[in-house]
């Protein structure tokens, strides 16, 4: 589980794609969140959660099948693109954002940027199969950052970033027409499961 609450900006080293296509390995620089991480730790990467296979000091690999590739953005990265990181919380750790499972739900595309005295109001798409689980100042996470939601229309929605988000995550170089990860809040989906009339579907 993760909190959205970025702890390091990293860097794409280098994407090598498997033979037949059905996966890739990502070396991604983070140092910091390699300084304790072992084989098979969980890392989230622009909000998707990858499994280190290697680590050294200064990184670590992780494998990528091909529907991650496919329904996120990490199959657009290049290499020496920057991507937001976060280790898996700890169980003594504080919930500083909501809770992240860092199963991306989809992509939503960035529609405009207003910026503010201090901060930048970002209006995103919202794909109609999730719009059911986005709320006025409800919580969601974009490449992997906690946000709380600011307004809502019928297709689309804003957050605001406030100067350390756009200091210190990829959302500052997120320009209209780009794609970014989203993950609605879980609650809203265990709370619709629950409350479902048909729980076989």
């Amino acid at each position: 589980m993760f909190t959205g609450i970025v702890e390091e900006l990293g860097t794409l080293v280098s994407r090598t794609d498997a033979p037949g296509g059905d996966s890739a390995v990502l070396e991604i620089r983070g140092p910091l969140v390699a300084s304790d991480a072992v084989h098979g730790s969980s890392i989230a990467v622009d909000g998707v959660c990858l499994t280190v296979t290697t680590c050294t000091e200064e990184g670590f690999t992780a494998d990528v099948m091909a529907e991650t590739l496919a329904v996120t953005s990490l199959g657009r990265l290049h290499d020496g693109d920057r991507v937001n990181l976060e280790r898996a919380l700890p169980v003594t750790g504080r919930l500083g954002g909501h809770v992240v499972q860092g199963h991306v739900d989809g992509t939503t595309t960035v529609l405009s940027r207003t910026p503010g005295e201090r901060w930048e109001v970002v209006r995103l798409s919202l794909p109609p199969s999730l719009a059911r689980y986005v709320a006025h100042k409800g919580s969601v996470a974009l490449d992997g950052v906690s946000l709380t939601v600011s307004a809502l229309g019928p297709d689309w929605f804003e957050v605001s970033l406030i100067p350390t988000t756009l200091d210190l995550t990829t959302l500052s170089r997120r320009a209209p027409g780009d794609s970014v990860n989203v993950e609605v809040d879980v609650l809203a989906k265990y709370a619709e499961r629950l409350l479902s009339p048909d729980l076989t579907s």
